[in-house]
Order: C-alpha cells, then sequence, then structure tokens
C-alpha cells in the first residue's frame, strides 16, 4: 500500500446466520477507501465474480509438470469512477444520484454497490490444496504513474436450485458371490437401497441379504467414502477419504440373515458435484462381507448428496436476470446483463445442461408420495450420467483419461482387503 492510500477494502454485509448466498440474492456492501492526502484516481472499480480452477504438479524423473485449468462462471465490474469515458462501463452514482469525483480529499470514503447473483444452477464454494471454487468481490483503484491499490473478499455460495433426473430417485441392488478356498462353501450378499440421492443428514436405508454357507462367522460392513477428481489437460489428479465405517452383527456359518440398516448422511458434507469443468466431488457407499482370511466381497453404489430442502438466504423476487445497482433493490436503476464466457452454453454460465424432461421436483425426505410443486428441485445432470440402477463392484484405481471420464464408469471388481 502507498503512501497516499492508506487503506483500501471490499466488505459485504451478511443476509443470514450463516453467512451464505444462493441463487438470485443480492449481495450489498461497500468500498472502504482512507487516503493520506488529497489524490487523484483513473478509476475506482468494483467487481463480482465466481471460478473454478485447479494445478498441480507430478514429477517424472528430472521433469516436472505443472497441470493447471480453470472455468469462468460469471464476471461483471462496476465503476465508481472513470475518466476513460470511450468504453460502455457500467458507472456508479453516489446516494445523491450524482456522479463521484475523481479527486477525494484526505480521510475516510465510502462507496455502496449492490449486485444480484445469476439465477442459474452453479458449483458451490469449495477449497483444496489443490483445486477451488470461488466466489469474489474485488475492488481496484487506479491512479496515473502509480502501481494500482487492490482488494478482494470471498463469500460463500451455496446451492439451491437443481434441476431433476429420474435417476435420482431410482433403487440400486447389486449381488456377490464368492466361493472360499481356505474353508468349504461360499457366502453370497443381495443389496439394496432405495435411492441414489439423498439431502444432508437424511437417512440412507441399506436392505441386506445375506447367505453364508461356510464354515465361518462373518460380518457385513459399511463404508461411506468421498472423491474428489482434479481435471486438466486430459490428466485426473484422484484423492479418496473415507466418512465414516459401520459393521453389522456377525452372520454365524450356515445361516441366512436379512439386515436393514440406516445410515445418516452427515450433515457437514459438501454437496455432490458433478457441474464443474474441472472438480468433481462425489461419494460411493461401499458394502462389504468381512470374510476372515480372504478378500472380502464388495459392492458399490454411487450416492449424489443434495442441498437440503430450504436454504437460507434473501429471495430476489421476480427478477431473473443478473443486474448491478448501485443502491437497494427497488431503486430508480436499471439492470445490466451479466457476461459470460463465450464457452457457456445460453442461460447455464459455463455449466452442464440438462436435456432430459422438464424440471419436476425430488421428494423431500419422509415424505413420499406426488411431488409437491414448491418442493426444491433435486440434481443437475445429463441422461444417462448416473450409470445403471445395478452398483458397479469396485472402484478402479486407474481412473481412465480425462476425455472418457464418465461419472460412473463400468469398473472392474478387485480383491484388495480393507
Amino acid at each position: 500500500m502507498s503512501l497516499t492510500v492508506k487503506n483500501i477494502s471490499v466488505v459485504y454485509t451478511p443476509i443470514n446466520e450463516t453467512n451464505t448466498f444462493t441463487s438470485g440474492d443480492f449481495i450489498s456492501g461497500q468500498v472502504l477507501l482512507e487516503v493520506e492526502k488529497e489524490t487523484q484516481m483513473q478509476s475506482l472499480s468494483v467487481k463480482i465474480k465466481g471460478k473454478a480452477q485447479v494445478s498441480w504438479s507430478e514429477h517424472y524423473g528430472k521433469t516436472t509438470v505443472v497441470y493447471s485449468d480453470k472455468e469462468k462462471y460469471y464476471s461483471m465490474e462496476m465503476f465508481f469512477v472513470r475518466e476513460d469515458k470511450t468504453n460502455d462501463h457500467q458507472m456508479l452514482k453516489d446516494p445523491s444520484g450524482q456522479p463521484y469525483s475523481s479527486v477525494v480529499a484526505p480521510g475516510h470514503h465510502v462507496y455502496p454497490f449492490t449486485f444480484q447473483l445469476p439465477p442459474q444452477h452453479l458449483p458451490p464454494t469449495f477449497k483444496s490444496a489443490i483445486g477451488k471454487i470461488a466466489y469474489t468481490l474485488e475492488t481496484k483503484l487506479s491512479r496515473s504513474m502509480r502501481v494500482s491499490s487492490k482488494a478482494k473478499a470471498e463469500f460463500h455460495y451455496v446451492s439451491s436450485h437443481v434441476v431433476f433426473s429420474p435417476e435420482l430417485t431410482m433403487p440400486q441392488n447389486g449381488s456377490k458371490e464368492k466361493k472360499m478356498k481356505l474353508s468349504s462353501g461360499n457366502v453370497s450378499m443381495d443389496i439394496s437401497t432405495e435411492k441414489m440421492g439423498y439431502y444432508l443428514g437424511e437417512g440412507l436405508k441399506v436392505l441386506a441379504q445375506v447367505q453364508n454357507n461356510s464354515s465361518r462367522a462373518i460380518k457385513l460392513k459399511y463404508c461411506l467414502y468421498e472423491k474428489h477428481s482434479f481435471l486438466a489437460k486430459g490428466r485426473r489428479k484422484l484423492h479418496k477419504h473415507d466418512i465414516f465405517k459401520e459393521e453389522g452383527e456377525s452372520i454365524e456359518p450356515h445361516s441366512k440373515n436379512t439386515v436393514t440398516k440406516v445410515l445418516s448422511i452427515p450433515p457437514s458434507l459438501t454437496i455432490s458435484i458433478l457441474n464443474c469443468k474441472v472438480i468433481k466431488v462425489e461419494y460411493r457407499l461401499r458394502v462389504y462381507l468381512d470374510v476372515p482370511y480372504a478378500s472380502d466381497p464388495e459392492i458399490i453404489f454411487p450416492v449424489v448428496v443434495l442441498p437440503l430442502p430450504s436454504v437460507p438466504g434473501a429471495k430476489s423476487g421476480t427478477n431473473s436476470d443478473f443486474g448491478s445497482w448501485n443502491q437497494p433493490p427497488g431503486g430508480n436503476v436499471n439492470p445490466s446483463p451479466l457476461h459470460m464466457p463465450p464457452s457457456a452454453p445460453p442461460g447455464q454460465f459455463g455449466a452442464s445442461a440438462y436435456y432430459g424432461p422438464p424440471p419436476s421436483p425430488l421428494p423431500a425426505p419422509g415424505f413420499p408420495g406426488p411431488p409437491d410443486p414448491f418442493a426444491p428441485p433435486s440434481y443437475v445432470g445429463s441422461p444417462g450420467q448416473f450409470g445403471p440402477s445395478v452398483s458397479h463392484q469396485s472402484d478402479s484405481s486407474d481412473p481412465p483419461p480425462y476425455q472418457e471420464y464418465q461419472l460412473y464408469p463400468q469398473l472392474p471388481g478387485h480383491s484388495k482387503k480393507s
């Protein structure tokens, strides 16, 4: 920071107790400027943007290769002061409706602004060591023959609107049989779940039929784990992490048991992120038999974690355009359209579009029956994206190339014991 500009920052006003924003919300804030002496400004602006980016390095002998990529969702900049009037820039005015002066006196100065977030479904805020999805407010002060002064603040975006995909409500089923080597007989299991999509905090019901025709007792176990995929330049960096593990009672030799288990989806999980080009957050449920002195037969189901039916946040009214204002909603202002990246499909701000049937709500947890027209929609995805209803048997340790990457590819089984 220069001696003339003592401080510059951008702040925003929370609209709920969780300090989160979602589609269509208004976000209001202020650019705070403190100068030591009278200062001539070439421009003073505030920008809102959303972007996903990944970056990591891999070593091949003495060679290091950096893989990076990004996806832009939206970006819009408004100016309080702009000497260059040749370009079509959105100019803000002071509370009295007059243009801001390009010369500021010593002391503190406050520049209010309001943006409206786009109504489309966008990936939620996400952070990790090698990738993030970030939504930010940025301010920039430019002066002649001086280095620009900049500041930014991140805000937390949560998803609320998603597009219906019928696979989310379809039952899933899988079966596995294993012949014993050190002891005679075999074991088999038939596992089913009610659906694929679950809200945060909802119970995941698993029904298991286990036949133990061996001479040893076995146990049925459950593991919910997450997969983070980072995609760049045809490569995928894959991170896996167990969320929780649970086990059932022993199944005695030469017996058949039917077991029902309800697993709770932790409310603190990141929701599934399936509509980002460079970052995927996915979940799997692994159901397996703990067989002594042998590899464990397992069945793996995809699980899509959905945002809660009601997300706290201020509603934006009926205006579905992404606009910008220098006054609170209701002022005498005209919204301006958001600039979208050239690669973004219309109306999607770079997110994957769904070309299936018309939107329809996913029933809220614990309320079966006809869909409520005011219930939250379900998750975005492309037709067939979620794969067949029968689960795959295991995860592959060698992910497919990015160009062939599918959400739930056919994966071969393996005999790795947990």
